[in-house]
């Protein structure tokens, strides 16, 4: 396939996404169409919620009715999708799909993007943008996974603990 797989939005009933994303995960298997229809996500957060005076960590639908494809758009991904029981269209204009830009998948933090991490704890580190851009701090730990980095900076003659993403840091020279 030269296509290259997009996300797209598949908007539901409301309370169907699991099904849908179950169903469609079948039809996949079923038909033979793992190279065309790669993911299905249906994007969720961790919430503290308080229930008889008891916190509990809750999964919630980030946008409920919806869920998340990455897949080849040509006549029969269309059609599979489109006729899923629980499906009511594509999100677009006149339900014709439209793909979701870099930027709006980067920020929904439905696909990852691989990060190669140059530093490591104990190297020194520039602070390129934010509050402390142009400080040089020392990495204590890196999370390439959730593209984060705590830097000790030395502020007021003490170092204090700053959690940044990698964006924000390069290695110092």
């Amino acid at each position: 396939m030269s296509e290259k797989a997009k996300w797209y939005v598949v908007h539901t009933y409301s309370g169907y996404e699991n099904k849908v994303a179950t169903n469609l995960e079948k039809i996949r298997e079923n038909r033979g169409m793992e190279d065309r229809i790669l993911d299905i996500k249906i994007p969720t957060e961790t919430v503290t919620e308080i229930k008889d005076d008891k916190p509990r960590e809750v999964e919630r639908k980030l946008f409920p009715g919806y869920v998340l494809i990455n897949m080849v758009m040509d006549d029969e991904t269309w059609y599979v999708v489109r006729n899923t029981r629980g499906v009511t269209g594509f999100v677009g204009p006149a339900s014709k799909p439209v793909p979701l830009s870099d930027e709006e998948i980067e920020a929904l933090g439905v696909a990852r993007k691989e990060i190669s991490v140059s530093f490591a704890a104990g190297d020194s580190v520039m602070i390129t943008s934010g509050p402390f851009d142009g400080f040089v701090g020392e990495v204590v730990s890196v999370d390439a996974e959730n593209g984060l980095a705590t830097v000790n900076v030395s502020m007021f003659g003490r170092d204090t603990p700053v959690e940044l993403q990698l964006s924000q840091i390069k290695a110092a020279d």
